[in-house]
């Protein structure tokens, strides 16, 4: 217990520098993550966790930076599994160790993670696990479920607006995914509303400033750029003629008006 606490406390101090040294966080969260599984990383008896209170009090504190050090990583599986065991800690084990400060942040930031992946249906089975007064007025998940209602409403400018008013620093990433996600929604509108379109109103409507931005978007999406500068749709909205089974729907009938008349 002595050397995981050590280990703990390194990481601790490490994770405190600004910026923090990620390669070395990663290391030691390496370490700990063995240790800890040795030390009953997930207790499943309750009179086992109410002994090992400082166990579970240090394997929380463990994952809570293993969340955030996955986020600067950039790694959303090594996201998801973390938070998933961090939840235990949150739910099952707060009568034990009490509740964490970090505890709505980072669940706040899982909010995020799933609304940026277009994950509704998670992001409200995780909405329930919550009281009405922590959604109505927590102030790492009020904003989020504020995000959710412009989306609903197809208020994509606060959406936008909304990118430099984060809750927390470690929102940003999970913020950018999602101002693509809305992008995209808003490049799909836009070939199925337009015929042509100009760059310079495309690059309004998607809140893109610089023209090499609407001009990658654009290649990502797969748009005509014309000549004069327009992007065309034209090849998208034309729908392929369907051929309509005038024999067999003429059958269909008949079969219908036999079938009434035998009822009549």
């Amino acid at each position: 217990m002595a050397n995981v606490e050590a280990l703990y406390k390194e990481l601790t101090v490490e994770w405190a520098k600004r910026p923090p040294n990620t390669a070395r966080c990663g290391q030691l969260l390496d370490q700990l993550k063995v240790a800890l599984v040795k030390l009953a990383f997930l207790p499943t008896d309750g009179s086992d966790a109410q002994n090992s209170k400082k166990q579970l009090l240090l394997a929380r504190g463990v994952l809570e930076v293993a969340v955030e050090h996955s986020v600067l990583s950039k790694d959303l599986l090594a996201f998801e599994r973390y938070m998933a065991q961090l939840k235990c800690y949150y739910y099952d084990y707060a009568k034990i160790i009490g509740e964490s400060e970090s505890k709505y942040k980072l669940l706040g930031l899982n909010l995020l993670y799933l609304l940026s992946g277009n994950r509704v249906s998670d992001f409200h089975t995780e909405l329930e696990l919550l009281s009405v007064d922590v959604i109505q007025h927590n102030q790492f998940i009020r904003p989020i479920l504020a995000l959710e209602q412009y989306i609903m409403e197809g208020r994509y400018n606060k959406i936008f607006q909304a990118k430099s008013t984060v809750p927390a620093e470690i929102y940003s990433y999970f913020m950018d995914l999602l101002v693509e996600t809305v992008r995209d929604e808003i490049g799909a509108c836009i070939e199925k509303s337009y015929e042509k379109i100009s760059a310079k109103d495309a690059a309004k409507r998607l809140n893109l400033r610089v023209p090499d931005e609407i001009k990658a978007f654009g290649e990502k999406r797969q748009w005509k750029l014309e000549s004069n500068g327009d992007y065309s749709f034209t090849d998208r909205s034309v729908k392929p003629k369907e051929l309509l089974p005038s024999e067999e729907l003429a059958e269909q009938v008949l079969s219908y008006a036999r079938d009434l008349e035998m009822i009549v």
